[in-house]
């Protein structure tokens, strides 16, 4: 078991056990280690792209002083030389989430395997797994936020995308055209057109993988999702498990894979996280939100208010509704 401990038998709501994970220290054995390397690689990266994110500043100045003065062909070519370098992170950033949607499916290929019954054996034995998969929703929501508040991402895109099409009617080459094509662009665009792409990417990739897999009962997902869910809100909610964190930041860690988690679950769940059939206790896991500091957990609240599929059900209790409001 390792770090493992268990917290709690069973619950009324779900009638499945609840466990504490050592999201910190959680190290793989022998038989996670081949896909633990593989998802190794892709969350090394996925530090280096928040901290581009972080740091990416736009061209809007350039931008502005070519539209306003459209005659003056050096700030033309001030904003296209300013342009082009973004619009190649924006690139690398789009197909590092093709690179991610591939670690989760190999992530839920192992948690939803045949090597152990069920998804509470699969999070014992896999421990290690089972933090990484907590890494990638954890980046994925950070990777939201920071997006979400920098409008300039979607401004320099649609700039570059402008710029090249008059270009082509122009046949003036383009250096960029090499670094985006066409249809390339096009898949960009739809990608950070969405409020919060790398969920979306989560999302799809997380409903794609329970329709290849059709051998597979859908519960075998759902169930891992649902008990990772419940996993967060235990240790965030009892003081004892909360006080085991050698880190402050594991806090927000814990609270972010949550609502992933809920999303995602209500994604691929049939009648989704807030019906009453649900294995996640809605109303449990948003008084965790609320009771941190607002500042901290409005981002998330409102990932649950916006980005989830079920939540304005007629279905979904009035209480939930409220809590969120």
């Amino acid at each position: 078991m390792g770090n493992l401990l268990k917290v709690l038998t069973c619950t009324d709501l779900e009638q499945e056990p609840n466990f504490f994970l050592d999201f910190e220290n959680a190290q793989p054995t022998d038989a996670e280690r081949e896909v633990w390397e593989e998802v190794d690689v892709v969350l090394k990266d996925a530090r280096a792209i928040l901290d581009e994110l972080q740091a990416y500043k736009g061209a809007g100045q350039e931008i502005r002083e070519a539209i306003q003065n459209p005659n003056d062909e050096a700030l033309q070519e001030q904003a296209w030389a300013a342009v082009v370098p973004l619009v190649g992170k924006l690139k690398k950033f789009y197909e590092f989430s093709q690179r991610l949607e591939a670690a989760l499916h190999s992530l839920l290929r192992a948690l939803t395997g045949e090597t152990y019954e069920d998804p509470t054996t699969h999070l014992e034995r896999e421990q290690a797994l089972a933090k990484q998969f907590a890494e990638i929703l954890h980046f994925t929501l950070r990777f939201d936020e920071l997006k979400m508040t920098n409008p300039a991402i979607q401004n320099d895109f649609s700039y570059y995308r402008r710029t090249l099409n008059r270009m082509r009617i122009n046949n003036v080459p383009a250096e960029g055209e090499n670094e985006v094509n066409n249809e390339l662009a096009n898949r960009i665009s739809l990608f950070y057109a969405d409020a919060t792409p790398m969920l979306k990417t989560l999302s799809d990739g997380t409903t794609k993988f329970v329709s290849e897999n059709k051998n597979l009962p859908i519960e075998n997902t759902t169930d891992v999702l649902s008990t990772m869910a419940s996993v967060c809100k235990v240790m965030l909610e009892t003081p004892e498990y909360r006080s085991r964190f050698t880190s402050e930041d594991t806090v927000s860690f814990c609270l972010r894979v949550m609502v992933g988690l809920i999303i995602l679950y209500d994604y691929v769940h049939p009648v989704g996280a807030f019906a009453k059939s649900s294995k996640i206790d809605m109303k449990g896991c948003i008084k965790v939100l609320r009771d941190q500091p607002p500042n901290s957990v409005e981002g998330l609240l409102n990932a649950l208010r916006y980005t989830t599929k079920h939540l304005n059900d007629e279905s979904t209790a009035k209480t939930i509704k409220s809590m969120l409001q």
